[in-house]
């Protein structure tokens, strides 16, 4: 059922894309709507407020010796820099970025003949593959 949703996703945007056909048109706009996606959460942070970020430097552990540590100790000792909850407003725009970056995303996907379902699967096969042991 999911893939139909995606195949879907992927033929209404392959349609809906006249002006921007080009790789290079793609591809600008897909890094474009990054930036947007970017100052729309910096906005939820420094206009808005409703979000607040730590920048204090993360502890690798208690006592900062990182060569006797496991990943769960590891992961237990990091602290959540994000402070707060977006507002209804900060989501809505930040979501609509997301959406326009989806957009592009898939028609760079269309472009270049690739399925954006198989490529979604792919990935999730290696992050349950690897677990927590890819490190990103």
């Amino acid at each position: 059922m999911k893939d139909f949703i995606f195949d879907d996703f992927q033929n209404a945007v392959d349609e809906c894309l006249l002006r921007h056909r080009s790789l290079l048109d793609i591809i600008t706009k897909l890094q474009e709507s990054q930036g947007r996606i970017n100052r729309a959460v910096a906005k939820s942070v420094t206009n808005c407020g409703c979000i607040q970020i730590d920048p204090n430097k993360q502890p690798l552990s208690k006592d900062n010796n990182i060569d006797n540590i496991d990943i769960e100790t590891f992961r237990k000792n990091l602290q959540d820099p994000l402070k707060g909850t977006i507002c209804d407003n900060c989501r809505d725009v930040i979501e609509r970025e997301i959406g326009n970056n989806l957009f592009y995303l898939t028609s760079l996907c269309n472009l270049l003949d690739l399925n954006l379902y198989d490529i979604i699967l792919k990935e999730y096969d290696k992050i349950n593959t690897l677990g927590k042991y890819t490190f990103r």
